[in-house]
Order: C-alpha cells, then structure tokens, then sequence
C-alpha cells in the first residue's frame, strides 16, 4: 500500500511497499524512519545506518542522504515526520510545569537538537506506530486522530532517548558534559558498525577505527554506557536478526545460523537456547503455530 499524507499543521506520515529502489533526498522534518518487514539502508556522508523491524531511526530536518532497499522481496516501509512548529509545542509542555505553561502557552519556540541515530522499537512506540498504520489501511484516521497518535509517538520517542542516551551518557566517567556528549557519539557509531555488520567477519580493532577510539577506551566505555560488551551487543544483533528469519521466513534452521554471522550451526543453537530457553526449531515451530491463517 502506498499512502502519503500532509496534515494542515505541515506533519506527514507516508507508507510504501519498496523493492531494489536507490533515492537521494534530504529531510525537512524531523522524521522517524520505520521498516516493518525486510531492510532499508542509509547512506549518510560516510556513515551507513541500517533499519530492520527491530529498530527505528530518527533523521532532523536538513539531514542529507541516500536510502537504499536492496531486495527482491517487498520491504514495508513507514515515515512519520512531524513540523518544526509541532516538535518546538510537544518538548516545550513536556519539560515546563503546568504553572508556565498556563502563563503562556507558546512562550518557547525551542526546538531540541537531536542527533540522527537508531534506537530500538518495542513496548509503546511499536503499539503506537502499528496502530496508526492499522487505523490508516483500514482508513479511520482523520486529521485529529493522526496527530493524536504523532504526539504519543513523541512521548514514546523522548522516553527512549533519555533511557537510551541521556540515562547512559551519564554513566560515563568523564567528568565534563561536553567530553560525556563526544565520546557517546562515538559510542553510537561503534554501536552503528556492529549492527550494520553484524553478519561479517570483523575484529575489535575495526569497530575502534570506525569510531575514533582505542580498542581498550572502547571495550571500557561501551561497557559503561550500555552495561554489556561489544561482543554481547553483537551476539544479541545476531539473535534479534534470527529470531526475525525464524518468525518470518522460510529459511532453515542451519541457513538462519549462517545468515546471522554464527561460524557454526551447534554454536548458534547453544546460544539460541541459553538465552531463550528454547530451540531455534521449537521456536520456528511456534512462530508457525501462532501465525494467523
């Protein structure tokens, strides 16, 4: 289904259905970026960013860059953008007491600096997001409704990024907020690297090169900000990736494993099973069971 649609306050939500498409564009909007079956890339300057159905990202307006969908399989997928004007209301009431914003309701014109980056998509912001779209292909959504769902997509948005970088920017050891601010941006382009190659063959040394730091500065800090290590990030990548072939494909078990970037089939099965405490077959089995007909 292709859908594209401005609202009169200058929002605009969009879906589409892409296969093997290259598109140069730069956003206007402070937009989200969602893939709901398959794979979408982002080129940006020197910097790719890779979208599954796990994750979502999120573009500020000005932001220059390539999308890629290298498939011949269809890939779903599905633009939330939302004003200057829109963003400056929403972060203005979410950080000013009810005192000031009964004062004057529009006495800031604050618009956040946000860095382009992704973030994980679950909990309230998938129930939100799908259900929009839902409410759109079933064609319920009027104007009012939209931007009632676009609003909630910002609460979820600002409550992810202060559990996924404020919260874990302020676990670093560095004792200026500035120097806290840099090393973290570093920290999201190793995060980046590691998800975007997380079924080849790389070593630590080229997660730091990427990301302009020493392998011994990496390993501590990555481990600071996000409670595990690079390696534990990549196995829990290689693991998400599979449980999504494992759930929405035909793929054997033993193809999955290679897909994912495991060197061998008994390996990918431990690891399966330890953390989910259940086979990657029993798991594929009950995907199967619990599809509608």
């Amino acid at each position: 289904m292709r859908y594209v649609r401005e609202l009169s306050n200058r929002n605009r939500i969009s879906c589409d259905t892409v296969r093997n498409s290259t598109a140069e564009m730069q956003e206007d909007h402070h937009t989200f970026k969602f893939v709901f079956k398959g794979q979408q890339d982002y080129l940006m300057a020197k910097r790719k960013v890779s979208i599954f159905p796990d994750s979502f990202l999120f573009l500020p307006p000005g932001t220059n860059y390539t999308s890629i969908v290298d498939s011949y399989d269809p890939v779903d997928v599905f633009s939330v953008s939302v004003s200057a004007n829109f963003l400056s209301d929403f972060h203005n009431s979410y950080y000013s007491s009810t005192d000031l914003l009964l004062a004057a309701p529009e006495a800031s014109n604050q618009v956040p600096e946000i860095m382009e980056s992704f973030y994980p998509f679950s909990g309230d912001m998938r129930f939100t997001v799908m259900h929009l779209y839902q409410r759109l292909i079933e064609g319920e959504a009027d104007e009012l409704l939209i931007n009632e769902y676009l609003h909630h997509c910002l609460l979820n948005f600002y409550r992810i990024r202060g559990r996924e970088i404020n919260s874990r920017m302020e676990r670093l050891g560095a004792l200026k907020a500035s120097t806290r601010q840099e090393l973290f941006k570093r920290l999201i382009l190793a995060k980046e690297f590691i998800s975007n190659n997380y079924n080849k063959k790389f070593n630590l040394n080229d997660v730091a090169r990427f990301s302009c730091l020493s392998v011994n500065h990496l390993l501590r800090t990555f481990k600071e900000a996000y409670g595990i290590s690079p390696y534990q990030f990549l196995t829990q990548v290689r693991l998400d990736r599979a449980k999504y072939f494992l759930e929405h494909t035909d793929y054997q078990v033993a193809y999955t494993s290679m897909l994912v970037g495991f060197e061998s089939v008994s390996s990918f099965i431990r690891v399966f099973k330890s953390t989910f405490n259940v086979t990657p077959l029993k798991y594929k089995n009950l995907s199967s069971i619990k599809k509608p007909c």
